[in-house]
């Protein structure tokens, strides 16, 4: 089966080493797997799992996170939430280069990872864990020893599994954000949850706690005598099997699939959109190369209201782009933006009510859109998302002259 060795940078630039496990036939689905503290992605349980799901039909990245294995970077310098951020680099690499990632797998600490990482990224539809805590700040029990030198000295040495590594002040800092499992219950994602009870490094205590926090659909499976690196093959390959029968019910759109199969669903290549009938009335079938919609139109205009109308697809359109926009400008720019909400209307307008329309005469369109911006922002920051709000690519194309091609085909 083919596995290819691949590159790409964190948010600092620095260069992330990363194998992509690939099926020998088309893959049903994309995930990324994130290793356990200080480990590499060479390590035997996480070559054997994306090995295995390899040939049960999923592509599988794995990569060493910043400092660690063929990665660039001191690892003194990063910290839990920069371990997420690699995390998100990885899952945009897939996205940009293959497809985006459906399901995210962790292995201890990369467990916790993500967990929170998969806040961030759509496209995810199952999580699975590994012998996870069930937050990050339960590796500060690895510094017990050392954390008053760590606290006064800024820096220590600490024994880790055998090998010395300097940890710092500001990981400890980092990792006492997230001794909650609040982020836990608002996942809105599959969970599939593997934990041994007989693991010496983590204990299945903080399975139960994944557990209780997370909501349905969740499921936990007893990896019975195996130790917390899965050490014994048979342990990775059984891990494989159940994650590859599992996700095919989360991580791939069956329905999607078993229609496309029996010749209801077309095939439709990436980037194009195709629409068919579903009735003789407004019901339409939307069609991407991943995702299946329904349009339609209200019953007090003849339709029988299966989906939003094309409107409110186009007002859709609009909103999450300047959504997206403006949460992709505040994540790079380090602002504090808890949460972004964009209402939008449509509306047409006599042009000579509009001060800002060319048009003299006649009616023209007019959209509203109202952003909300949560957090503690500036003011300054706030007119600086509502400028970058303008930048969204869809609104651009509103704004700019279109030309639209209609030819028929056969």
């Amino acid at each position: 089966m083919p596995r290819i060795r691949e590159e790409f940078h964190n948010p600092q630039g620095e260069s992330l080493a990363g194998l992509l496990e690939m099926p020998e036939q088309s893959p049903r689905a994309y995930a990324l797997f994130a290793h356990c503290f200080t480990c590499s992605k060479d390590i035997a349980a996480a070559s054997r799992i994306t090995r295995a799901l390899a040939d049960r039909g999923i592509a599988t990245l794995r990569f060493d996170f910043t400092g660690l294995g063929n990665s660039d970077g001191d690892f003194s310098n990063t910290n839990f939430s920069s371990n997420v951020q690699d995390l998100i680099a990885a899952a945009n690499y897939l996205e940009e280069n293959y497809e985006a990632p459906a399901l995210l797998i962790g292995h201890s600490l990369g467990g916790a990872a993500v967990l929170a990482g998969a806040h961030d990224l759509a496209s995810v539809r199952a999580v699975v864990t590994i012998g996870a805590p069930s937050s990050a700040k339960h590796v500060e029990h690895l510094f017990a020893a050392s954390h008053d030198e760590i606290v006064t000295a800024n820096e220590a040495l600490v024994d880790l599994g055998g090998r010395e590594f300097k940890i710092k002040k500001q990981f400890i800092d980092d990792i006492e954000r997230y001794g909650s499992t609040e982020h836990i219950g608002r996942l809105n994602k599959a969970l599939l949850i593997f934990h041994s009870p007989v693991d010496a490094t983590v204990s299945i205590d903080e399975a139960a706690r994944i557990y209780t926090a997370a909501r349905h659909p969740k499921s936990f499976v007893s990896l019975d005598h195996a130790d917390h690196l899965l050490s014994n093959k048979e342990d990775s390959e059984y891990v494989a099997s159940v994650i590859s029968s599992w996700a095919s019910r989360y991580a791939t759109d069956e329905e999607l699939a078993a229609e496309r199969s029996s010749g209801t669903a077309p095939s439709v290549p990436q980037g194009t959109v195709l629409i068919s009938e579903r009735d003789q009335k407004f019901a339409r079938g939307v069609f991407t190369s991943r995702h299946q919609l329904i349009a339609d139109e209200p019953r007090e205009l003849g339709g029988s209201n299966t989906g939003p109308n094309p409107y409110e697809y186009l007002l859709a359109a609009l909103g999450t782009c300047t959504s997206m926009t403006i949460r992709m400008y505040a994540n790079r720019k380090g602002i504090a933006l808890d949460d972004v909400q964009v209402t939008l209307s449509h509306t047409r307008v006599h042009a000579d009510d509009c001060e800002a329309c060319e048009s003299e005469s006649g009616l023209v369109d007019s959209i509203d859109k109202s952003i909300a911006l949560k957090g503690a922002l500036s003011s300054a920051e706030r007119q600086r998302l509502l400028a970058i709000a303008e930048r969204c690519p869809v609104n651009k194309t509103l704004l700019n002259e279109i030309v639209i091609n209609s030819v028929l085909v056969e």
